[in-house]
């Protein structure tokens, strides 16, 4: 049985058309998350230390070796902005 030989231009197009697609897609999650690999199953508990780190850094990525944090920790949290109804 022959193979049509002028199904093999588009194949090769749209496989390589999705390959890029992944590859940048997956690039562009990297270098939001500062190169780190993507979070999945995220929790409370990490949702809560996300939400440290971005107050200790200012990314929610980002982690200090510092054993002590900086003057203004105590006072940007969000406990204090949060409206009780």
């Amino acid at each position: 049985m022959p193979v049509p030989w002028e199904a093999l231009i588009p194949f090769a197009l749209l496989t390589t058309m999705f390959g890029a697609a992944g590859t940048l897609l997956n690039t562009s999650k990297r270098l939001q998350n500062q190169g780190k690999p993507i979070r999945y199953n995220v929790d409370a508990w990490d949702d809560m230390m996300m939400d440290r780190d971005k107050r200790l850094t200012g990314h929610k990525r980002g982690q200090v070796a510092e054993p002590f944090a900086p003057d203004d920790f105590e006072t940007n949290s969000v406990w204090y902005t949060e409206r009780a109804s």
